[in-house]
């Protein structure tokens, strides 16, 4: 069965905002997005489903859009942090079963999950955190869980190119798993004990993150 589109409201238009709607539009939900500046909304109208040029921290403005029907809401408001709270507070009144919200600080995110916030995003820190693990390293990409356990793409440490996954025996020396090998112009292939590695590839591992970290840190 093919799985259900959604229909999501997007509160605030802004970097965050903004790209969220359209990778959700992208992905084929109806995005309805409300946005205080004409200028901002002017570039999204077309793009989405519907854009409404209001406040949406007021009331008014979800009733518009008829917020009630969403499945999904992302609040990305970034200019003030009252607009952010009431905005979430009015959609957790409308009902909407899954709130998102953009916080500004970790203070911002606590008030934002009391008020009705089911998920709270902290794009700087987060984003900043993600690069730290990317600098100067092997790491490709980097996605970090909160009990402690991550998801990298990675180039393979020297000791793993030319042998199997079986001979470098990764999992048992350090304590992390190879999921996947992707090659230069080929499709991705799950891991298997006689997948061989060569220098080029890139490995997807997944594992505790200190070992994860210690892992990519071999030369």
């Amino acid at each position: 069965m093919p799985k259900r589109l959604a229909t999501v409201l997007v509160v605030g238009l802004g970097r965050f905002g903004g790209a969220a709607a359209l990778e959700l539009n992208r992905l084929g939900h109806q995005v309805h997005a409300i946005e205080k500046d004409p200028a901002v909304a002017a570039e999204f109208t077309g793009r989405l489903r519907r854009v409404v040029v209001a406040d949406g921290s007021r009331p008014a403005a979800l009733d518009e859009v008829k917020a009630g029907n969403c499945d999904h809401a992302i609040v990305g408001i970034g200019f003030s942090v009252e607009a952010s709270v009431l905005a979430v507070a009015n959609l957790a009144d409308a009902g909407i079963p899954t709130i998102w919200a953009k916080a500004m600080s970790p203070e911002h995110g606590r008030i934002l999950s009391r008020i009705g916030a089911h998920r709270v995003i902290h794009p700087e820190a987060e984003t900043g955190s993600r690069v730290a693990h990317l600098v100067g390293g092997r790491m490709l990409d980097y996605i970090e869980f909160d009990d402690g356990f991550a998801i990298v793409k990675m180039s393979p440490p020297q000791e793993t190119i030319g042998f199997t996954l079986a001979q470098s025996d990764i999992r048992r020396k350090y304590g992390v798993t190879v999921v996947g090998v992707k090659s230069a112009g080929r499709d991705f292939v799950h891991a298997q004990p006689d997948t061989k590695v060569a220098g080029h590839d890139t490995l997807i591992v997944s594992g505790p993150t200190v070992l994860i970290e210690r892992f990519a840190a071999r030369p």
